[in-house]
Parts: C-alpha cells; sequence; structure tokens
C-alpha cells in the first residue's frame, strides 16, 4: 500500500494545479481505485457491459473534469471516489433501464426465454433512491453507505473520513442497512437480490 501522506502531499499539489503531482498520483492510486471498481462490480450481476479499468478511466475522467475538492487526506479521496463510482454505476443502470424498456422505440414481441432480465440494475437504482432518502433524513448515514458499500471503504477508515469513533461507524452502518432494506422491502424491491451486509 502506498503511503498515505505521499497521497496527501499529490492531492494537495494537484488541488494547487500541478501537472506533475497529477501525473505522478494517478500511478499511485491506480490499483486501489481498479480494487474499489473490482469490488462494486462483483455486487452487479456477472454480465455488466462495465469492466473495472473502464469504470476507473471513467471516475478519472469525471475526477479531472471538475473542480477539485480540496482533498484532506487519501481517505477523504478515496470517498469522494466512491461517491463518484456510485454515480456512474447508477447513472450506467438507468440508461440500461431505459433501453430495457424501449428507450422509446417500439416494441418488439419476443419469446419469454429470450427476454431480458436485468434485475441488478434495478436493484442498483432502488439503492441509490434509498440512498437519496436516506440523505434526507440523515446524510451522515447516507455516505457512510456510499463509502462503504461503493467505495469499499472499511469502517476505519470511513471513520478517518467523517472524523468520529470506529464504533459510530459501525452503528451507524448498521441503522443504514435495516433501514435501506426496510424501505426496499416496503416498495416491493426484490429483496432475494438485496445488497450485501455493510
Amino acid at each position: 500500500m502506498v503511503d498515505p501522506k505521499t497521497v496527501t502531499v499529490l492531492l494537495q499539489g494537484v488541488k494547487e494545479g500541478s501537472q506533475e503531482a497529477l501525473n505522478e498520483l494517478i500511478p499511485l492510486v491506480y490499483l486501489q481505485l481498479r480494487e474499489m471498481a473490482d469490488k462494486c462490480l462483483r455486487q452487479e450481476r456477472f454480465d455488466h457491459t462495465l469492466e473495472p479499468a473502464a469504470l476507473v478511466s471513467e471516475l478519472y475522467l469525471r475526477l479531472v473534469d471538475r473542480n477539485q475538492p480540496d482533498y484532506q487526506n487519501r481517505a477523504h479521496f478515496f470517498a469522494v471516489a466512491a461517491r463518484i463510482m456510485r454515480q456512474i454505476l447508477v447513472d450506467h443502470a438507468r440508461t440500461r433501464c431505459a433501453a430495457k424498456r424501449g428507450g422509446g422505440l417500439d416494441k418488439l414481441p419476443l419469446d419469454e426465454d429470450l427476454a431480458y432480465n436485468d434485475s441488478r440494475a434495478d436493484l442498483l437504482i432502488a439503492m441509490d433512491d434509498c440512498l437519496n432518502g436516506l440523505a434526507k433524513m440523515d446524510p451522515h448515514k447516507a455516505r457512510l453507505v456510499e463509502m462503504k458499500y461503493f467505495g469499499g471503504l472499511t469502517a476505519e477508515e470511513a471513520a478517518e473520513v467523517v472524523d468520529v469513533p470506529v464504533a459510530t461507524v459501525r452503528r451507524d452502518l448498521r441503522i443504514a442497512q435495516a433501514w435501506i432494506r426496510r424501505e426496499m422491502e416496503s416498495n416491493r424491491v426484490n429483496t432475494a437480490e438485496s445488497p450485501p451486509q455493510f
């Protein structure tokens, strides 16, 4: 693992507009971003059209395309990366669901055996909707779920980002998980394919 202080120094250089810092940073964080992408995509359906490298590439494009937040440290950078990965996956799922529902094209009759089934995309969209609802009630818990579920941050890393004790993070994740499960069940989302434990 790369020294977190090195990453923090490079992130500060990126914030100040140093192209050299950016050129040094990307190879240092690429492997961890790739691991985050692998973890995210393992939770998706097996035939997902996004691959980890493509997810990291899209993440990189979105990171350099926006005003850089004032990254406090490595953990904060990866929390932002988790949020952007969530956006990418949800955007991808919404696009696939729109296409699945015809995308404005005339519907063609299909044999039932050939019908497209993409319940994981629906689950991801439902999860995103639940997270948005949770964020309105408790932004802290929604952010923790996002860091854990989409970013793969450990409870310790998330605690560092939000500056609370690890025990508090674990408790808040359990509460958030129960709330999300209840919301998904009340909205009749297929919980047989529910998100993994946080």
